[in-house]
C-alpha cells in the first residue's frame, strides 16, 4: 500500500514539471452537410498543417499548453475557424467539423461543465474513459459508479441505484432504443455482461434526475448511449484472464452501408474463486451485437440494432466460513453444502430505426423493436450450518479457523423458476428546429407479454426441530411443547402467471435558446402522457398518468464561466411486471404508478487551472415520492410488497471536480450526501434499502513523464453502509442495522507499444494501429465488503444472527489490447 501511495505522489508531482513546448494531437473527420466525409480539406494552425484523407480523417500535431486557432478550408466551401484551443501535453482532442457552402463558421472552444470542450456546430467525442478504467465489470456502468449520485456496492453487478432509487428505476437507451435487463436475476454473480458494449460506444449521456419529457416514465435516471457510425475499416481485439472481446467496423466503397459489430465472451470464475464460499463455479456469458446503417439517400437512413446473449451460471457450493462479531467476541459461521444451482438467461433484441430528413429543420423517425427473453432458475442446495468461536492466536497454524462449533441446523432450498417474456415497441419521433427554437414530439405503443412460473421452497431444520412459518396457525412453544401441525416449508412460492400489458405514451416539448439582456438563457418545457392496461386473468385494470416537466439554464455574462440550472417535474413510473408481482408471486393488477416530484438546483463552473481545463459541478435536489411500492432487497433481487401504501422522500447534495490534474488526462473527485426514508402505513419513517448517506468516488489517470506510454488508471470508492435488511416474516421497523462501509480500489497499469500516431513502429508492430499490454489489480487492498446479510436462526434460543455475505477479494488480471 505504501509503495502505491509513493508512486501516485511521485508521478503526480512530476507531472507539474513538464516543460512547455511539448505537443498534443487533434484528430477527427471532416464532413459535408449531407454527412459525407470530405477529402483534401486543408487544416492549419499558426505553425502546423495537415490534409484530410479519402475518408475525411485527419491528424494534426499542435503545440501543447498554448492558445491556438484551427482553420478548416476547402475550395467552394466556407471556412470553419475554431479559436482559443488550449491542449495539454500528450492530449488527444477530437473534432468533427461540418463544412457548409453559405456560412463561414467562426467560433470559440467552450470548456463545458464535464471538463470536455464543445463548440457550436461541431460535434466532439468525449475520451473513451469507460474502456480504460479498471473494474470487475469494466464499462459504462463502472464509470457511473464513480459519480456522486450513483450507488452500487456489488462489483459483480452492472445494476446501479441513483439518488435513493432502486435498480428498476433507471432508463437505458442505445441509439434511442430502450433496452432491458433479465427479470429473474437475483445476484450479481449470475448477471454476466452489460448490454452496453463499450467497444461500440461513441457517446455517453447520463442524467441523475430532472430530465426532459422526451425520456420515458422512470423515477430516477436516464443513460443515453450512442453507438458509432464507422467511416473506415477498423478492428479491435481484447484478451484477458476474464475473457475476450472483438469489435469490427466496416463501410462499403460508396459509404452507404456501415456496420459495427461486437462479440464478447466472459468467465467470472476468477472473481468467484476469491469469495468466501468454496465451490465449483462455471459462469460463462456470451453476447453478439451489431449496429448497421444504410443510407438510401442524403435524406433517408435505415438503422438496425441486433443483440443476442446467453448467460449460463452453474454453481456447486461445497463449504463456507464467514467470521463476524467483535474483537472481544469473534464468531464464525461454517456451512457445508451439497447440491447445485443452474441458471440460464437467453435474450434476443432486434430493432429498426428509420430516419427521414425532410429538410435542414425537420427530422422524422420511426423506431420499432422486439425483445424476447427466456430465463431458467433451477437449484437444489442442502446446507448444514454451525456457529462457533474463532482461533485468535496469531502464532497458531489454525489462526482464523472456527473453534468449538455449535450445530444449529440445516437448510434445503429448491427452485424451479421459468420465465418467457416478449416485448414489442413502436414509436414515432419528430424534431423541428429553427432559429435556436426546437419543438420535439413523440407517440408510441408498447406490448408486453410475460409468462412466468414460480416454484420456490425453503425448509429449515434447526437443532433437530423442523421450523414452520411464524404464522398464527403454526405458533407453539417448540421444543418444549410438541407441534402437531403439518410439516410445511418455512417459506414457499408457487405461482403461474400470464400477464399482458398494453401501453400508449406520447410527449411534446418545446425548448429555446435566447438572451436575457446580456445573459444567455435556455429553457425547456414538456409534458408526457401514458395510458396502460394490465390484463392477468381474471383481473383487468387501466390507468392514465400525466407528467409535466421543465428545465431552465442561465449563463450570466460574467468573466467567470458560470452556468446556473434548475429543473422541476413530475416523474411517474407505471408498474412493470416485477412491480405487479407480490411476495407470494401473485400479480396485483390494481397497482398504481409511483409518483415523484423532482426539484433540482445546480451550478457548473468551468475554468482554467495550470492552463488546463477544469470544472466544478454542484447540485442539490429533493424528491417527494407518493404511491410508493415498498420493497426488500437481497443482493440485486427486488421483491415488492405491491400495496402502494407508503410515502417517501429523498434529499441530497453532490459535487464533482473534474479536469486535467495531470496534463493530457481526465480525472475527477466526486462527493455526495443523501438521505432517503419511507413511511409504511403511517408507522413512521425508516431508511429505504438504498439509503446511502455518504459517497466518495475518485477517478485518477496518470503517466510517467519520461515514459508517456506507461499509463496508470485508478478508481477509488468509499460508501457508508447500507441498511442490512431483515429476515423473512420480520417487521423491518425492528431491524435498523447497517452493513459496514464499502471501500474499494481498482488499479490498472498498461504500456502502449504502438498507437496510430507512432512513427517508430517496427517489425510486427507495424501491423497494428494500437497494441497495448496491461495488468489490473481489483480490490487492491483486499477489503472485505458485504453486500447483504444471511440470517441464521437458532431454534433453542430463537435468536437470529446476521451473517454478512462478503464480496470478492483481491484479484489479478492480465490483458492485451490490439487495434488494426
Amino acid at each position: 500500500m505504501r509503495c502505491t501511495v509513493h508512486f501516485l505522489i511521485i508521478t503526480l508531482l512530476s507531472s507539474f514539471n513538464l516543460l512547455l513546448g511539448q505537443t498534443a494531437t487533434i484528430s477527427g473527420v471532416v464532413f459535408l452537410e449531407n454527412n459525407n466525409p470530405l477529402e483534401n480539406v486543408s487544416i492549419k494552425t499558426e505553425t502546423t498543417g495537415a490534409v484530410s484523407n479519402s475518408n475525411g480523417f485527419f491528424v494534426l500535431e499542435v503545440p501543447a499548453n498554448k492558445e491556438i486557432t484551427v482553420t478548416f478550408s476547402y475550395i467552394g466551401y466556407k471556412n470553419v475557424v475554431i479559436k482559443n484551443i488550449i491542449l495539454d501535453n500528450a492530449e488527444f482532442y477530437e473534432l468533427y467539423p461540418v463544412l457548409q457552402t453559405k456560412i463561414e463558421q467562426i467560433t470559440e472552444v467552450v470548456i463545458t461543465a464535464n471538463g470536455q470542450r464543445k463548440t457550436p456546430n461541431i460535434t466532439t467525442i468525449s475520451p473513451s474513459v469507460a474502456r480504460k478504467i479498471p473494474g470487475a465489470n469494466a464499462g459504462v456502468e463502472n464509470i457511473l459508479k464513480l459519480l456522486p449520485s450513483v450507488t452500487a456496492n456489488n462489483e459483480l453487478s452492472t445494476q446501479y441505484a441513483v439518488r435513493g432509487g432502486n435498480y428498476d428505476e433507471n432508463l437505458v437507451y442505445v441509439n434511442e432504443i430502450e433496452v432491458y435487463r433479465p427479470f429473474l436475476i437475483r445476484s450479481g454473480q449470475q448477471e454476466g455482461l452489460s448490454f452496453i458494449n463499450t467497444n461500440l460506444t461513441q457517446e455517453i449521456n447520463f442524467s441523475a434526475g430532472g430530465f426532459q419529457a422526451k425520456y420515458g416514465d422512470k423515477l430516477s435516471s436516464v443513460l443515453d448511449i450512442t453507438y458509432k457510425k464507422p467511416i473506415s475499416f477498423n478492428g479491435t481485439v481484447n484478451l484477458s484472464f476474464l475473457g475476450a472481446d472483438l469489435a469490427l467496423e466496416t463501410t462499403s466503397k460508396n459509404k452507404k452501408l456501415t456496420t459495427i459489430s461486437g462479440l464478447r465472451y466472459r468467465d467470472n470464475n476468477l472473481f468467484l474463486n476469491s469469495k468466501q464460499t468454496t465451490a465449483n463455479y462455471k459462469p460463462t456469458f456470451t453476447d453478439l451485437q451489431t449496429y448497421t446503417t444504410y443510407k438510401f439517400s442524403d435524406k433517408f437512413y435505415l438503422n438496425f440494432l441486433g443483440s443476442a446473449s446467453l448467460n449460463n451460471y452453474t454453481n456447486e457450493p461445497q463449504t463456507r466460513q464467514t467470521n463476524f462479531g467483535t474483537l472481544n467476541n469473534p464468531k464464525s459461521l461454517t456451512v457445508y453444502y451439497n447440491g447445485q444451482e443452474k441458471n440460464k438467461f437467453s435474450t434476443v433484441l432486434g430493432a429498426l430505426k428509420a430516419e427521414y430528413f425532410t429538410n435542414k429543420n425537420l427530422n422524422l423517425k420511426l423506431i420499432s423493436s422486439l425483445y424476447h427473453t427466456t430465463e431458467e432458475e433451477y437449484s437444489d442446495v442442502y446446507a448444514q450450518y454451525a456457529i462457533g468461536g474463532v482461533n485468535s492466536d496469531l502464532s497458531s497454524d489454525s489462526f482464523g479457523d472456527a473453534t468449538t462449533p455449535k450445530i444449529l441446523g440445516s437448510q434445503f432450498k429448491r427452485t424451479r423458476n421459468d420465465l418467457d417474456a416478449l416485448l414489442f415497441n413502436i414509436q414515432h419521433k419528430g424534431k423541428y428546429t429553427k432559429n435556436k427554437t426546437t419543438l420535439e414530439w413523440g407517440i408510441g405503443y408498447k406490448f408486453e407479454n410475460i409468462r412466468d412460473q414460480l416454484r420456490e421452497s425453503e425448509f429449515i431444520d434447526s437443532a433437530g426441530y423442523f421450523i414452520r412459518p411464524p404464522l398464527k396457525e403454526f405458533q407453539n412453544n417448540q421444543p418444549y411443547i410438541p407441534n402437531t401441525s403439518p410439516l410445511v416449508a418455512y417459506s414457499s412460492l408457487f405461482a403461474k402467471n400470464d400477464v399482458t400489458i398494453n401501453r400508449l405514451n406520447s410527449y411534446v416539448q418545446f425548448s429555446k435558446q435566447t438572451n436575457l439582456k446580456t445573459n444567455a438563457l435556455y429553457y425547456n418545457l414538456g409534458i408526457r402522457f401514458q395510458y396502460w392496461n394490465v390484463n392477468s386473468a381474471p383481473n383487468n385494470n387501466s390507468n392514465v398518468i400525466v407528467s409535466p416537466r421543465a428545465q431552465l439554464a442561465l449563463k450570466p455574462n460574467w468573466e467567470k464561466d458560470m452556468l446556473f440550472k434548475a429543473s422541476i417535474g413530475i416523474y411517474q413510473q407505471a408498474p412493470f411486471y416485477r412491480e405487479l408481482r407480490d411476495a407470494n408471486g401473485i400479480v396485483q393488477t390494481n397497482i398504481k404508478a409511483q409518483k415523484a416530484i423532482h426539484y433540482v438546483l445546480g451550478n457548473d463552473y468551468s475554468f482554467l487551472l495550470w492552463k488546463r481545463p477544469f470544472s466544478l459541478k454542484t447540485e442539490t435536489y429533493f424528491k417527494s415520492i407518493s404511491n410508493v411500492n415498498a420493497y426488500t432487497l437481497e443482493d440485486v433481487r427486488i421483491r415488492y410488497l405491491t400495496n402502494n401504501n407508503s410515502t417517501a422522500y429523498v434529499y441530497g447534495l453532490e459535487t464533482r471536480l473534474n479536469g486535467a490534474f495531470v496534463p493530457g488526462t481526465e480525472s475527477w473527485v466526486s462527493i455526495g450526501f443523501l438521505k432517503t426514508e419511507e413511511n409504511q402505513d403511517n408507522k413512521g419513517y425508516i431508511p429505504r434499502p438504498t439509503d446511502q448517506r455518504f459517497k466518495l468516488g475518485i477517478l485518477f489517470q496518470d503517466y510517467i513523464p519520461a515514459y508517456p506510454n506507461l499509463k496508470m488508471y485508478l478508481n477509488l470508492v468509499y460508501n457508508t453502509g447500507l441498511p442490512g435488511g431483515s429476515p423473512n416474516y420480520a417487521d423491518p421497523y425492528k431491524y435498523n442495522n447497517r452493513l459496514k462501509d464499502y471501500k474499494r480500489a481498482d488499479l490498472g497499469i498498461s504500456y502502449i507499444f504502438a498507437d496510430r500516431n507512432s512513427e517508430e513502429k517496427k517489425g510486427w508492430l507495424q501491423r497494428f494501429k494500437n497494441f497495448t499490454v496491461g495488468a489490473e489489480i481489483f480490490n487492491l487492498f483486499n477489503t472485505k465488503n458485504a453486500i447483504t446479510n444471511t440470517w441464521v436462526r437458532d431454534a433453542d434460543s430463537k435468536q437470529q444472527y446476521a451473517i454478512p455475505n462478503y464480496m470478492t477479494g483481491r484479484v489479478l488480471n492480465l490483458k492485451i489490447g490490439m487495434q488494426f
